[in-house]
């Protein structure tokens, strides 16, 4: 079913504003997406009447607290299908729900001499814990590379690697460059047959479409709140729970503890406390948990669609424009266009649209060496999510167009 893009609008209220006298067109929900009032509303609420800390007080403020910061819980295991809420350890964002996995699971399981197999088209942050795990370790680190242009991994490869039996597989569901999605289902069934654990990084799917971790089969996944409506700060790591009852803490303090001593080593708590030291993101996870709730009551697919949907628009008319390369699969897969010019700076496009009302990202993604594999240092990037339109998809062609008969 179509999505009722106008009335979603109205409960946005950033959307209302304008830039330069132009009305504000949004195209950086690979970055962030931005929050509709109900969010909002619901954050500011949890402070005027059910802020306290969580867990340790017994007065009806903690109370009500609590309950609020373990509905975000409850509310993302629902959301992921996962078998119960516990398996949701909360943490800054996906960045550090992967320094998470690397720095327990990673630094218990890999060792001298072990592979560690990742993609050719990772963000650095699914990226760099694993290369520097790999270095402390004594371990090696190998790619799936992505076939010409960044159309798809090349899964003949992959199954050659995986056959190799590496230690861990961490790999991205919907890359945020090239429009594409990953085979997450089948990459995890091959990777179960050959005994290998599997992290996929949820960021950009996660809120965007259906995920499943069940029916995907993987072993961990991570996600972050701040790009499917929520507030920043706050993300999670989702693991199947044998595995993270496996796993030691990472950080150390408060609430994750079991037993102090001053003369002996402590004992911890059960996941996921034993991963959440300290006071946690209270305020967010409220705000995560209503974001969840707009989602679904959206519908995930119907978002996907539409996002694919103005993808693919955009993408057809953009390669009208002389010398205009687009990453990635001819047809989209995910909402993401991702574009470089010939003979123009992306940061010069950027430039451009931003005077004229329009919001894209500039520079390499966080993907450098991606973007140095597919020939281009930095590339512009539009980025579609269930408030956008086809009227933005048209403003977007007109300034792109714009902004290269300027530069040329």
């Amino acid at each position: 079913m179509a999505l009722k893009t106008s009335e979603i609008r109205e409960q946005f209220p950033f959307l209302k504003e304008s830039v330069n006298g132009h009305p504000l067109v949004y195209l950086d929900n690979a970055a962030s997406s931005q929050k509709p009032e109900r969010v909002i509303r619901r954050m500011s609420r949890f402070l005027e009447s059910e802020y306290a800390n969580v867990h340790r007080g017994i007065h009806l403020l903690s109370e009500r607290a609590t309950a609020a910061y373990e509905n975000a819980r409850v509310e993302l295991a629902s959301l992921l299908n996962a078998e119960r809420p516990e398996e949701i350890a909360f943490t800054r964002g996906t960045t550090e729900a992967v320094n998470l996995v690397a720095n327990t699971w990673g630094r218990k399981h890999i060792g001298e001499g072990d592979t560690i197999l990742l993609t050719e088209m990772e963000h650095h942050s699914n990226l760099l814990p694993w290369l520097n795990l790999a270095r402390e370790a004594g371990a090696k680190v190998e790619y799936v590379p992505v076939t010409e242009n960044g159309a798809a991994l090349d899964m003949d490869v992959a199954k050659t690697l995986l056959a190799k039996h590496p230690k861990l597989f961490a790999f991205v569901h919907v890359p945020n460059t090239l429009g594409l999605e990953n085979p997450v289902a089948e990459l995890c069934r091959i990777a179960r047959e050959a005994g290998v654990t599997t992290f996929v990084d949820g960021a950009q799917s996660v809120g965007h479409q259906p995920v499943d971790v069940r029916a995907l089969g993987c072993d961990f996944l991570a996600c972050s709140s701040h790009k499917m409506c929520g507030p920043s700060g706050i993300g999670a790591l989702w693991g199947r729970y044998e595995l993270l009852s496996s796993m030691p803490p990472w950080q150390y303090g408060g609430e994750m503890v079991d037993r102090a001593y001053y003369d002996k080593p402590a004992t911890f708590r059960e996941p996921p406390a034993r991963f959440e030291a300290g006071t946690p993101a209270i305020l967010e996870a409220a705000g995560w948990t209503e974001a969840i709730r707009f989602l679904r009551d959206t519908g995930l697919e119907d978002i996907r669609e539409h996002s694919i949907a103005l993808a693919n628009d955009a993408a057809s008319k953009l390669r009208g424009i002389e010398g205009l390369r687009i990453f990635g699969p001819v047809t989209r897969q995910s909402g993401i266009v991702a574009f470089s010019i010939e003979g123009v700076h992306a940061h010069d496009v950027s430039f451009f649209a931003n005077e004229r009302g329009l919001a894209l990202r500039a520079g390499h993604h966080c993907a450098q060496p991606l973007m140095r594999k597919l020939g281009s240092p930095s590339s512009s990037r539009a980025s579609f999510y269930l408030y956008n339109t086809a009227r933005e998809v048209e403003a977007l062609v007109a300034i792109v167009r714009d902004a290269v008969a300027f530069f040329r």
